[in-house]
């Protein structure tokens, strides 16, 4: 859980800068700017937390593996055929 807050908030910290700078980029407004900044990344922090406790809970290996290709030497009539090579 700590672990998910430090990074909620490192991603926040991130998520305002760039959008601080982009806001201003677009309107040239430091106060425009400054509530873009504000607004936008706070909400989107709330939700990135929910997402990352969500996809925590989905198993890293949600899909099963796929089954291994047969192989010749499991083919019962190979075996028979080896057998009977072997014995003459």
């Amino acid at each position: 859980m700590l672990r998910d807050l430090l990074k909620t908030g490192s991603f926040a910290a991130l998520h305002f800068t760039v959008g601080f700078g982009v806001a201003y980029l677009i309107s040239g407004s430091l106060p425009v700017a400054l509530g873009v900044a504000l607004i936008e990344p706070a909400v989107n922090t709330v939700v990135f937390f929910f997402h990352e406790r969500a996809w925590a809970k989905v198993p890293a290996e949600a899909e099963p593996a796929p089954e291994p290709a047969p192989r010749v030497e499991d083919h019962h009539s190979f075996r028979q055929l080896r057998q009977m090579a072997l014995q003459g």
